[in-house]
């Protein structure tokens, strides 16, 4: 008894480290990251997907995320006039999946800390230094964001952080240049309406001088087409529907020119 007791401790035992043998050497990796294996502290350079993963009983595996983050500044930046301006601007940014190990060798778990916001600020500095505070309250900023981009970008993806997009969400002006700034677009958007009138009121002026030019040509055709016979005819006309009128009793028509009044007497 003493002897299968021996051997089925032996057993069990054997089966448990078997089952955490086993267990080490499986790694999940979770939705969105990629895992960084090092053995010893070494970092091996292998990268692990998302999933379950057969490892090295003896390696670390480190989990860095490669999901679309955001790092949001809060910064005092000067303008191209030396004005200090309140700006809030964001980062979109990820880790490429193909350079974690190279990141987490060399910068580190926390890449975002030692290399992106640093990076961002001093950019963020360096565009609006070269900007007027006018161009940054106006609709030049999507311009002044995409050069920030463009400046981060440049600075980080070759150390393997990929730059999503820039996002300037706030600009506080001193409230007299602000008033300023306002005051002249106000102005602009007044001169351009009044510029809209009196090119509407010059396109009227000229349609009116169309239309009377009409009026003048249809005239002078008109009066060229009558003679003094066709207006004798109209005349005589118009008295034969008279005298063919109920109420006509008595009709004289007289020509001072030619002295041969026309005369008519109704029935009485």
């Amino acid at each position: 008894m003493r002897e299968l007791f021996l051997r089925g401790s032996g057993m069990l035992v054997l089966l448990i480290l078997v089952a955490i043998l086993a267990f080490s050497a499986t790694s999940c990796v979770r939705t969105g990251h990629v895992g960084v294996v090092s053995i010893f502290g070494r970092v091996t350079g292998q990268t692990l997907t998302e999933g379950i993963h057969i490892v090295n009983p003896v390696a670390t595996i480190t989990e860095l995320s490669v999901k679309t983050q955001e790092d949001k500044e809060r910064a005092s930046v000067p303008s191209k006039e030396g004005l200090i301006m309140g700006l809030e601007a964001s980062i979109l940014y990820h880790l490429d999946p193909k350079r974690a190990a190279e990141v987490y060798q060399q910068i580190g778990p926390n890449y975002a800390e030692v290399l992106l916001q640093p990076t961002f600020r001093s950019a963020i500095r360096a565009i609006t230094a070269g900007n007027s505070a006018a161009s940054l309250y106006s609709d030049a900023r999507e311009t002044i964001a995409r050069q920030i981009l463009d400046d981060v970008a440049r600075q980080v993806a070759a150390r393997g952080i990929l730059v999503e997009n820039v996002l300037l969400r706030d600009l506080q002006l001193p409230d007299t240049l602000k008033h300023a700034i306002e005051a002249k677009q106000q102005a602009q958007q007044e001169a351009q309406r009044m510029e809209f009138i009196l090119q509407r009121e010059k396109q009227e002026a000229e349609r009116k001088r169309v239309e009377a030019a009409g009026i003048k040509d249809f005239q002078d055709i008109v009066t060229q087409g009558i003679s003094e016979k066709l207006l004798e005819w109209k005349g005589i006309e118009a008295t034969m529907e008279l005298v063919k009128s109920q109420n006509s009793k008595v009709i004289v028509v007289g020509n001072s020119r030619n002295g041969l009044p026309l005369i008519y007497a109704g029935e009485r």
